[in-house]
């Protein structure tokens, strides 16, 4: 069930490049096409996602398709940038799934309470991490239909 549309734009929101690069080299192995693109914590999401700061030049932060968010980061935590991201009409839309070490079940009701599409437990092993990748690919940009963003100036 292929869709013949271009790739789209993910946007992790990590802040540990050891597992930035496990992410980027699980698309890799998983062959897939997404320009993944990085942000380091909630702030830096939320400037990209507002085009602030660093990100005022529209080709410095193209709309992404999906969120990938950590839950754990410095300066403004993923809870506190999906709370934000859901009460912005503009960015409500994106689907955002939680890609956390947390397996508290806690974590998995505010995750959703706070509007996130997922909750994935990041995988311990690069091989399940390429599951992951190769399932979320499956799911989001093959079989979900996602709304198409056009922004009114």
């Amino acid at each position: 069930m292929m869709k013949n549309t271009p790739p789209m734009i993910v946007l992790l929101a990590e802040d540990d490049a050891d597992d930035r690069q496990t992410v980027r080299e699980a698309f890799v192995e998983a062959r897939l096409l997404n320009d993944l693109r990085y942000v380091m914590d909630g702030q830096d999401l939320m400037d990209y996602l507002l085009h602030e700061g660093k990100y005022t030049a529209p080709a410095a932060a193209p709309r992404p398709g999906i969120i990938l968010l950590d839950f754990n980061m410095p300066k403004m935590d993923g809870r506190e940038a999906l709370r934000e991201i859901k009460a912005n009409p503009d960015l409500r839309r994106i689907p955002v799934v939680v890609l956390t070490t947390s397996k508290a079940e806690e974590d998995v009701f505010r995750s959703y309470d706070l509007g996130a599409n997922s909750f994935i437990t990041k995988p311990v092993t690069f091989a399940a991490m390429v599951e992951v990748i190769k399932v979320l690919n499956e799911y989001w940009f093959e079989i979900v239909e996602l709304p198409h963003h056009h922004h009114v100036l």
